[in-house]
C-alpha cells in the first residue's frame, strides 16, 4: 500500500478473509507514534482482531482550510479501496473527530464504521449555540459561508443522524465526564444508542482514551457490524 507521509500501517498477524482496515486519525498535536505508543493498535492484536491498522499523520495544519485533510483522506480511502478492503472503519480522537466524521458524511456507503473519542466537531462557540438551541433536533444551520466548514459538517450530521440513520454507519463514541471538551460529544451521544456510548471519569488525556478504546472493543462492534449485514 502507498502510505502518506509518517504513516503507520500495522497488518493484523490473522489469516482471515474479509479483512477489516481501521483508519487511525490522532489528535491535534499527536502523530501515528502516539497511538503506538499507547497501546491502541496493541489492543487490536490482544483481542485477535483480524483489524489492519493504518493511522496517519493528520496534524492540525491540514484541517485549516479543510481541503488539505479532505484531499489526505479521500486519496488514502481510494487507496485502501484500491488495495481490496471493502471493510473500512475510521477512528478519530479529539480533532480526529472532524477527519473521522468528514470521512462518514462523505463517503457513507464506504465506511462500515466509526470510532470517536471526545471527538472535536466544531469550536465552543458553535457548539454552545447547538446547545442553546435545544440540540442537533432543534438546530437551525442558517446561511453558511463558503468557508464555514464546522457549520456545514455539523448541519451534514444532523441530516444524517436526523433522517438518515439506517443508511449511516454506526458511531461508537467514549469521553470522559471531566473532559472540557465534552460538548460536542453530549450532544452526539443523544442520538446515538446507549449500547454504542461510553462514559467514565477522566479528562482530555491519553489514559481516559486508551481506557474508553478498550471499553468499546470489547463490545464487539466488528463483530456486531459483520452480524448485521448477514
Amino acid at each position: 500500500m502507498r502510505l502518506p507521509a509518517n504513516a503507520v500501517y500495522d497488518v493484523a498477524p490473522i489469516d482471515q478473509t474479509g479483512r477489516i482496515l481501521l483508519l487511525m486519525l490522532p489528535g491535534a498535536k499527536h502523530a501515528p507514534r502516539h497511538l503506538v505508543e499507547n497501546g491502541f493498535i496493541r489492543a487490536l492484536r490482544e483481542r485477535k482482531l483480524a483489524v489492519d491498522v493504518l493511522a496517519l499523520d493528520a496534524h492540525a495544519d491540514l484541517y485549516l482550510d479543510g481541503e488539505q485533510i479532505e484531499r489526505m483522506l479521500h486519496d488514502t480511502l481510494n487507496e485502501a479501496r484500491a488495495q481490496g478492503y471493502s471493510r473500512i472503519w475510521v477512528l478519530g480522537i479529539s480533532l480526529g473527530g472532524t477527519g473521522a466524521m468528514l470521512c462518514a458524511v462523505r463517503r457513507t456507503a464506504e465506511i462500515e464504521g466509526v470510532f470517536l473519542l471526545a471527538p472535536f466537531l466544531g469550536t465552543r462557540g458553535i457548539i454552545a449555540e447547538v446547545s442553546a438551541a435545544g440540540g442537533l433536533g432543534h438546530w437551525q444551520a442558517g446561511e453558511m459561508a463558503s468557508r464555514d466548514r464546522e457549520r456545514a459538517l455539523l448541519a451534514q450530521l444532523q441530516n444524517s443522524l436526523l433522517h438518515n440513520m439506517a443508511e449511516f454507519p454506526p458511531i461508537y463514541l467514549g469521553y470522559g465526564s471531566s473532559d472540557h471538551y465534552r460538548g460536542a460529544s453530549d450532544l452526539l451521544a443523544k442520538h446515538l444508542p446507549a449500547c454504542q456510548v461510553a462514559v467514565m471519569h477522566g479528562g482530555h488525556d491519553w489514559k481516559t482514551w486508551m481506557e474508553l478504546w478498550c471499553i468499546l472493543l470489547d463490545k464487539r462492534p466488528f463483530s456486531n457490524a459483520a452480524s448485521s449485514s448477514d
